[in-house]
C-alpha cells in the first residue's frame, strides 16, 4: 500500500501548476501581416494561380512545405481560388521554371513572359497570376539547462529550455496579362518555444510557420480578389 505525504502532494501540484502556466505561455505568437498595393487586381471564375519558390534551391524541405501549405489553405474555404500545383505547371512549362533556368527575379520573369510561346501555355491553362513566395522559419537565440538521469527507480529528465521562432514571409503577386508586378504581402510571425521537463520532457511549440501560412493565405484572397 501506497503512502501520500502532504510533501509529495505539494510537489506534485506545483509541477502540474509549472506546466500549466508553460503551456499558456507557449500560445504567444507576435504576428504582423502587411500588403503593399501597386496596382488593380481581380480574379474571375475558372481562373487560376500558381504559386512558386522566389528562390529555386534544391532541397529546401521548408520552403516546399509551406508553399504547399499556402496552396491548400488558398485554394479552400471561403472565397476559395484555384490553385495549379507547382509540379503540374513546371511540367507544362518545361524546361523554363526548371531550377537552372527558372528567372531569378521579377526582370527575369517579365522577359521570360514576353515569350510568345511561354504566354501562350499559360493563357491556355487560365492562370491569371504567378504568386512568388520567398522566406524562411528560422530557430535562434535560447537557454536553459536540461539534465537526464537513469536511477534504480528509472529514468527521468529535469530542466527547461527554450528558443526563438522566427518566420518571415513574402509573396510577390505577378500578372501575367499585363506583365506587372501587382504588389506583395509580406508576415513576419515570432515565437518562444519551451521544453520543459519534469521526469519526462514536454515539448510546447510556437506554431510561427503554421500561423504565418494561414495569415498570408487569408491575405492573399482579399489580395487576389480585389
Amino acid at each position: 500500500m501506497h503512502t501520500i505525504t502532504l510533501k509529495n502532494y505539494i510537489l506534485s501540484a506545483a509541477k502540474i501548476i509549472f506546466l500549466v502556466s508553460l503551456i499558456n505561455l507557449s500560445g504567444c505568437v507576435t504576428a504582423r501581416i502587411e500588403d503593399n498595393r501597386i496596382g488593380d487586381t481581380g480574379i474571375s471564375e475558372g481562373e487560376g494561380i500558381v504559386i512558386l519558390a522566389k528562390s529555386y534551391h534544391l532541397g529546401n524541405d521548408t520552403e516546399t512545405d509551406f508553399i504547399k501549405c499556402v496552396s491548400s489553405n488558398v485554394s479552400s474555404g471561403s472565397s476559395s481560388i484555384r490553385v495549379v500545383p507547382t509540379n503540374e505547371f513546371k511540367n507544362t512549362l518545361f524546361p523554363w521554371f526548371e531550377p537552372r533556368t527558372a528567372p531569378s527575379d521579377t526582370d527575369g520573369l517579365a522577359r521570360l513572359l514576353a515569350r510568345g510561346k511561354v504566354s501562350n501555355m499559360i493563357s491556355n491553362a487560365n492562370i491569371k497570376y504567378i504568386v512568388w513566395l520567398d522566406g524562411n522559419t528560422d530557430s535562434a537565440g535560447g537557454g536553459g539547462t536540461m539534465s537526464c538521469a537513469l536511477g534504480p527507480a528509472g529514468a527521468g529528465c529535469f530542466g527547461f529550455a527554450w528558443w526563438q521562432n522566427d518566420s518571415k514571409y513574402e509573396a510577390t503577386v505577378w500578372d501575367i496579362e499585363n506583365s506587372s508586378n501587382e504588389g506583395n504581402i509580406s508576415a513576419d510571425y515570432s515565437g518562444t518555444s519551451f521544453l520543459p521537463a519534469v521526469v519526462v520532457p514536454i515539448p510546447l511549440f510556437a506554431r510561427t510557420q503554421s500561423k504565418a501560412c494561414k495569415g498570408i493565405s487569408d491575405q492573399l484572397k482579399v489580395f487576389l480578389t480585389g
